[in-house]
């Protein structure tokens, strides 16, 4: 059965970019678990780095990030001041500087510091951890915005990759989700970014938003061709009113179904593989020569919380309001609203709101998704065997994917099972199988497609 026939296409699913997903974390996790698990980190370890900036000029209506409407600087920079505390508080727990890999700036919007408060707080991180010389350098931008001083200052730091959001082209599906965003200020943008020296520029797309048609985003994919971005992010639209009041603002009745929603992804995914991208995973596209494609080919590609990544580091420190970070212990995740973030920097704790300790069967469990998410295949037994479990123990499991092997949505082949690619868009589906947590009570996901 082909993935348009299926009765899976509206289902709320978690996006798995951790496993167990953020909703099942809880408070038995505190600064002083994470402050141990900071000094159980061998001086060896590998390490990325994510910084949260909860700020914007103004509101996306389809946003579901963790931001707020910053018109004054004032809230950035005392901010600031706190994201460098945690920094050195951080450090103050660590047995050494640890190896960074891989910074990630999102947001937010990230670029909406000052040129020199952006330089100085990478100069900080350079001071507390031992940067790699080829780390990779992250950060989201809204090109509505930027600066050609913001542009130099990104380079200067030694920005590698910057992650343009595009979303739609059409004026129409701007208006509607309050984003007026020119083509011709992008390509400005792109062509002075790579002035600077950033080689590395991505594109994030949406489809799924309120009166978009499959004809506007491939409208939209073409006009972006022109730019030569070297990856896509294309995602579906999230509408979560309940949790994202400013999402209320969008009528309903503009939304594409769950059918033209499908239609939408996949036609932005033919251009781009006729364009001669790399297909990676659920919504990721490449250049067959980009890091992305790479890791793709070699199984060494990875999910985390900014998606499809190469980035293999074992521990991946969160900063800022909100801001999740994964240690081999488990899942850390900061206070959410920044006066409290704030308030408990400033008397010197580790913000620290919850969390989750990672029991075997996670690990079990999260390698079998994150294998399935990113490679559209995964050998059970094989993963079975690494964690010395019994296959046996995900009988449950297995008769799900019986169940959906029915349905033409997966196949078997000895003990791995693959996707169709009729069904890769509905590799989420897959995935649940393996989530031990999926029936409880949680909240509202994001639809299969």
């Amino acid at each position: 059965m082909e993935a348009e026939r299926t009765p899976y296409l509206d289902e709320r699913l978690p996006r798995y970019t951790s496993y167990p997903t953020a909703p099942h974390f809880g408070a038995d996790v505190d600064a002083g678990c994470y402050g141990r698990w900071l000094g159980e980190l061998a001086p060896e370890t590998r390490a990325s780095l994510y910084l949260h900036i909860p700020f914007c000029r103004s509101m996306c209506w389809y946003c579901g990030c963790h931001t707020t409407v910053a018109l004054r600087d004032g809230p950035i920079i005392d901010y600031l001041a706190m994201l460098r505390r945690e920094i050195d508080i951080v450090g103050g727990h660590l047995r050494a500087p640890l190896d960074v890999r891989h910074v990630h700036f999102g947001g937010g919007t990230p670029s909406i510091l000052e040129p020199g408060d952006f330089v100085g707080l990478v100069a900080l991180l350079r001071e507390r951890f031992a940067l790699h010389r080829e780390a990779e350098i992250a950060v989201e931008i809204d090109p509505r915005r930027l600066t050609r001083a913001m542009m130099q200052a990104l380079g200067a730091a030694g920005v590698t990759r910057a992650s343009l959001g595009v979303q739609s082209f059409d004026p129409l599906v701007q208006k509607a989700i309050n984003r007026i965003q020119s083509v011709e200020q992008t390509s400005a943008v792109v062509g002075g970014l790579r002035a600077a020296g950033i080689g590395g520029v991505n594109f994030d797309l949406i489809y799924g938003l309120p009166k978009q048609t499959m004809a506007s985003c491939i409208d939209t994919v073409e006009r972006c061709l022109e730019m030569r971005p070297k990856r896509f992010s294309i995602f579906g639209y999230a509408h979560v009113p309940d949790f994202k009041k400013h999402q209320r603002r969008i009528t309903e009745a503009d939304l594409p179904d769950g059918r033209e929603r499908q239609a939408q992804a996949e036609a932005m995914a033919q251009r781009l593989v006729e364009a001669g991208y790399v297909r990676v995973g659920l919504d990721h596209f490449a250049r067959p020569e980009d890091e992305m494609a790479r890791a793709l080919g070699s199984g060494s590609l990875r999910r985390n919380f900014q998606g499809y990544t190469t980035d293999g580091c074992e521990a991946l420190l969160g900063f800022g309001a909100s801001a999740i970070g994964r240690l081999p212990q488990g899942y850390i995740q900061n206070e959410v609203v920044i006066g409290r973030y704030a308030e408990r920097v400033g008397l010197g704790e580790l913000p620290t709101a919850k969390g989750y300790r990672l029991s075997q069967d996670d690990r079990l469990r999260a390698e079998l998704i994150e294998r399935l998410m990113c490679d559209l295949e995964v050998d059970i037994a094989a993963v079975c065997a690494r964690h010395d479990v019994d296959p046996g123990s995900l009988a449950p499991s297995l008769a799900k994917l019986d169940k959906l092997s029915r349905e033409g949505m997966i196949k078997f082949k000895g003990t791995r099972i693959l996707m169709p690619e009729h069904a890769r868009l509905l590799v989420r589906k897959a995935a649940s199988a393996f989530d031990a947590h999926i029936d409880q009570p949680a909240r509202r996901f994001s639809r299969a497609v």
